[in-house]
């Protein structure tokens, strides 16, 4: 019987980012990138709080009486929070053998429009007050995405997501289809006088009542485009819980499994080694407590 132990899962980050051999990179790349270790715990807690501190300043920044009564002080809180997210994203770009792969990322991206918007707005000399600049400023709202990379259940929902999007493709097709003829028919049976004018603002129609949104923009008024609509309304409920369904049997799928981590042996630099491992189960090193939440 084969007795060779499995190879352990690797954190994403190790494989397309590149993680360094050793040195002070190496520490940093910990502290960053290794939410299980005590060092990195903190620092995704520090983030998270910075993070939504940040969005409070923008949107209390967005009132005309705060911004009026507190501009100067809302202008230095942005530059701070501006700085400390510009040092993490040098941090990040640093610690990794590649670095570039990780500014094209979908975090990277996102960590450069976090802070990118504060910067070209000194390219307008005091012109805060122009509508462009204005939408610049309202791009920090990005910043709310880093919460993702920071929050296990964030990665756990995207798995999920990611794992289950063929079957929200098909259900989304199919919605699509149900939406394009029950528009079609509500478009031949009410007719432009009652507001169905075309067949795109009939499927707006079957969109708003198979979400049950009901805005009563257009309604219909013939007792035939009442009874259609009554069966778009019920039929709205039981297609609103599929994709719930959906996404909640794969998180189910997810828990059964394995909880991947991102604890590292020191020595071997092994990762996603299992929470209850007092061992490397490649080098045999001796590992560290492993911080449970």
């Amino acid at each position: 019987m084969n007795s060779t132990p499995a190879a352990a899962p690797v954190d994403p980050s190790v494989e397309r980012f590149g993680k360094p051999e050793g040195g002070f990179r190496l520490r940093l790349y910990t502290v960053i990138f290794e939410a299980d270790t005590r060092a990195g715990w903190w620092f995704d807690v520090t983030l998270i709080v910075a993070i939504l501190a940040s969005i409070a300043v923008v949107l209390m920044d967005s009132l005309e009486t705060t911004h009026a009564r507190h501009a100067a002080a809302l202008n230095v809180l942005e530059w701070f929070f501006t700085g400390l997210f510009t040092v993490e994203y040098i941090a990040r770009l640093a610690c990794v053998q590649r670095p570039m792969r990780y500014a094209t990322s979908f975090f990277g991206v996102i960590d450069l429009l976090s802070i990118l918007p504060t910067y070209i707005a000194l390219l307008f000399p005091e012109a805060y007050a122009l509508l462009d600049v204005r939408i610049l400023r309202l791009l920090r709202i990005f910043r709310v995405f880093k919460l993702t990379l920071y929050v296990a259940e964030y990665s756990a929902l995207a798995e999920a997501l990611h794992a289950s999007r063929r079957k929200i493709t098909i259900f989304i097709s199919a919605v699509l289809m149900i939406v394009l003829v029950m528009g079609t028919v509500m478009y031949v049976v009410e007719g432009p006088e009652h507001g169905f004018t075309s067949i795109p603002i009939s499927m707006y129609w079957a969109i708003v009542t198979m979400t049950t949104v009901g805005y009563g923009d257009m309604t219909p008024q013939t007792e035939l485009g009442k009874l259609i609509a009554s069966m778009m309304m019920l039929l709205g409920w039981g297609v609103l819980a599929v994709p719930t369904g959906i996404v909640t049997s794969e998180l189910t799928a997810q828990r059964m499994g394995r909880r991947p981590t991102t604890r590292t042996c020191r020595v071997c630099l092994t990762e996603g080694l299992d929470p209850e491992a007092r061992y490397c189960m490649h080098c045999g090193a001796a590992l560290g407590t492993y911080r449970h939440d």
